[in-house]
């Protein structure tokens, strides 16, 4: 996690919501939004980077509360973390694969 000032968590506060309520509309059929597919996919990359440096339940809990997209990137996200904190110990194999490939 990185340290955000006040206004940093503001800022991204922000442009995690206007993110996560395009996916959100998007993803309800609502009529009143042109789905737009490489701003659906930035929106998408947005919210997932913004998760990445930040804890998405300390900074950002009411979006959470009101955004399936949002929860649904905060979910992906820490299933990700445990499979990659835990794959040495349960998935041996697959981490020595994954070792060689990267070297």
């Amino acid at each position: 996690m990185t340290y955000c000032s006040q206004l940093d968590l503001e800022s991204l506060a922000a442009t995690a919501s206007r993110a996560a309520a395009y996916l959100d509309d998007c993803d309800a059929g609502a009529c009143n939004v042109r789905l737009d597919a490489d701003y659906y996919r930035a929106c998408s990359h947005v919210l997932v980077q913004i998760f990445k440096v930040c804890d998405a339940g300390r900074d950002f809990p009411i979006l959470l509360e009101h955004s399936p997209a949002a929860r649904e990137v905060d979910e992906a996200l820490r299933m990700g973390r445990r499979i990659e904190w835990n794959r040495p110990a349960f998935y041996p194999e697959l981490h020595a694969l994954i070792a060689r490939s990267a070297a």
